[in-house]
């Protein structure tokens, strides 16, 4: 990974989920402004507030699709994540869920 790039992989569970009321949403019908998470499995040099293995959370518009060796990955700037949860307590990188 280069400068302040972010491989991350999310999960299978991002697929159909349910409401509250128990309503099978497939997805197909995902919301435009609905935040994923995801894991992060590699990060470039210029990567400051985020570690392998931790979650984070972005915007499915502010992604770019790779795939390698078969499977398929998402590739985002360090810019690009919104919130990191990880079980480190930094008290001078920001707040962690």
């Amino acid at each position: 990974m280069l400068h302040d790039r972010v491989l991350v992989k999310t999960s299978a569970e991002e697929g159909e989920r349910r409401s509250s009321g128990g309503i099978l949403i497939p997805a197909t019908a995902q919301v435009s402004k609905r935040l994923v998470w995801a894991e992060v499995l590699a990060i470039g040099n210029h990567v400051r507030a985020v570690e392998l293995g931790d979650k984070v959370l972005f915007s499915p518009d502010d992604r770019h699709e790779v795939e390698i060796s078969g499977e398929s990955y998402l590739l985002l700037r360090e810019r690009d994540i919104h919130a990191v949860a990880a079980k480190r307590v930094d008290t001078n990188t920001g707040l962690y869920l």
